[in-house]
This record gives C-alpha cells, sequence and structure tokens, in this order.
C-alpha cells in the first residue's frame, strides 16, 4: 500500500508503508490483537445490526441513527484495517537489559534533578505516558536508545535542556 499526497504537480507517492517493520513488545503485539478480535467479533457486527436496524426504519435521509451507525461503521472499518496493517507488519523486540543497553522492552530508571523516574521503552503504538511507557522514536527514548549504565545526556524540551542520568536497566 502507498501512501499519495496530492499536491500542485500531481501525486506525491510518500512510500509503502507495508514495508516498514513496526517495533513492538510482545505484551504490545498481543494488546493489538485483542482489540482487533474485539473489533471483528462484538463491535462490528453490533454496528452492522444496529445500522441494519436504522435502516429498517424508512427514510434514510432524515434517520440521524442510520447516519450515526454508518459512520461509527466506517470508522471501525478504518481502525480494523490500520490494527491489520500494524500487525502484519510489526516486528517483536523484547529487550532484556542483557548489557547491550537501553532498547525497545527495556525498563531503564533515570535521575533528573536528584529525583528517580523509571520508563519503559516501548513501539509508537504501545506509548502511554501516564504509565510511563514512552517511544523509542520520541525525543527521550530515541536518547535513551543504546545508553548504559552511568550514561548522562541532555534532551531539548520546551523548557531547556533537561540533564538525564541513566541509573539502572532492566
Amino acid at each position: 500500500m502507498f501512501i499519495s499526497l496530492p499536491n500542485s504537480e500531481g501525486l506525491l507517492v510518500l512510500g509503502d508503508i507495508m514495508t516498514k517493520k513496526i517495533q513492538l513488545t510482545a505484551k504490545g503485539l498481543d494488546a493489538l490483537k485483542n482489540e482487533l478480535g474485539e473489533l471483528l467479533n462484538k463491535k462490528r457486527p453490533a454496528l452492522v445490526e444496529r445500522l441494519s436496524n436504522a435502516r429498517s426504519q424508512g427514510d434514510l435521509s432524515e434517520n440521524s441513527d442510520y447516519q450515526n451507525a454508518k459512520e461509527e461503521l466506517e470508522f471501525l472499518e478504518g481502525r480494523i484495517e490500520e490494527l491489520q496493517s500494524v500487525i502484519k507488519t510489526a516486528k517483536v523486540v523484547n529487550g532484556d537489559g542483557n548489557g547491550d543497553g537501553v532498547g525497545v522492552g527495556t525498563k531503564v530508571t533515570v535521575r533528573v534533578n536528584g529525583v528517580k523516574t523509571t520508563f519503559e521503552i516501548v513501539g509508537e503504538w504501545e506509548a502511554d505516558l501516564a504509565q510511563k511507557k514512552i517511544s523509542h522514536t520520541s525525543p527521550l527514548g530515541s536518547s535513551l536508545v543504546g545508553k548504559k549504565v552511568g550514561e548522562k545526556f541532555e534532551v531539548e524540551a520546551p523548557v531547556g535542556k533537561i540533564k538525564y542520568e541513566i541509573v539502572a536497566i532492566d
């Protein structure tokens, strides 16, 4: 599948997204597969039934339930396609803190201004800052990848440069 965008000179092909491997942890891949199963086996059939019921109510041009169900089904189909594409191109990476430094799947404890914080480095699709899961492609995540215990580094942030020191890798 190619992504193309219209421009003043025609179409600009950005690239074949199917060949890009998406790094995920095993847990992250399982979560995406579970979400896909839920969408395919529960949510899609319920929406199809809702759409069918709304269609049977008569005039579709003034039937807001029909329009809403149709839009929700279109959104759901897009999400299903997106998940299938990610799962198909996923590469499971499990860092184990075996001395190779920080990578996807590792937990890293850093010290910032004397305060220790632990982050889990995950794939882009798993990132959740509230759970301290950061993507390996985020500014902090990409700065951490490959680093070892004791290394110090800086990350540019809106408030300025923040200095980090790696305390532990699990």
